[in-house]
């Protein structure tokens, strides 16, 4: 009897598959079940951008700390508080000589190696409800702030593909590549 049993619901569990399988092959012949929607080439390029150490990927466009001041006041104030201190989230300036410390201070002034990475951050992941909707302007001028915030650069200095590279990071010698950039 439980043999039976076993057999019959295999028996309807095969029928079900064939059946969903035959029906399914009906409904979808050739036609797409028309989920999500087609991508321009214009937005893959809006989002679809690697920025390197180098400067390498590093788009048109310029900005100062004076413009980046009160970008800053505008989009990331409430999250990181004046001044770039005190906020709900991380400080991002601040911390400077605490890494070899016993109670580091990881800031983007402290720790972070390359001025790139700051633009790349910004460009991608902020402002936190809108991310990407910066212009590149706006993303220039908020790493100059961020950067005269930490004492790297002047407050009148332009920051652009070119200039940013050569912005010399607090803790630029504290990273080493795993492996060579020309392997």
């Amino acid at each position: 009897m439980f043999t039976s049993k076993i057999t019959k619901i295999a028996v309807n569990i095969l029928i079900i598959l064939i059946a969903q399988n035959i029906f399914a092959d009906d409904v979808f012949d050739g036609v797409s079940p028309q989920l999500g929607v087609v991508i321009s080439g214009d937005y893959i390029e809006q989002i679809d951008f690697v920025v390197m150490p180098s400067g390498d990927g590093l788009p048109g466009g310029s900005g100062n700390a004076v413009t980046g001041k009160v970008l800053y006041s505008i989009h990331c104030m409430a999250c990181h508080g004046p001044d770039a201190k005190g906020g709900i989230n991380g400080d991002l300036a601040g911390g400077h000589g605490t890494i070899s410390g016993p109670i580091p201070k990881k800031t983007v002034g402290s720790y972070w190696p390359y001025a790139t990475i700051i633009f790349d951050y910004i460009r991608r992941a902020m402002p936190y409800q809108l991310p990407g909707t910066l212009s590149n302007n706006e993303v220039y001028a908020l790493t100059a702030y961020i950067l005269n915030l930490n004492g790297v650069i002047g407050e009148d200095e332009l920051m652009n593909a070119q200039t940013l590279p050569k912005a010399k990071m607090p803790n630029s010698e504290g990273f080493i590549w795993a492996y060579s950039p020309s392997e």
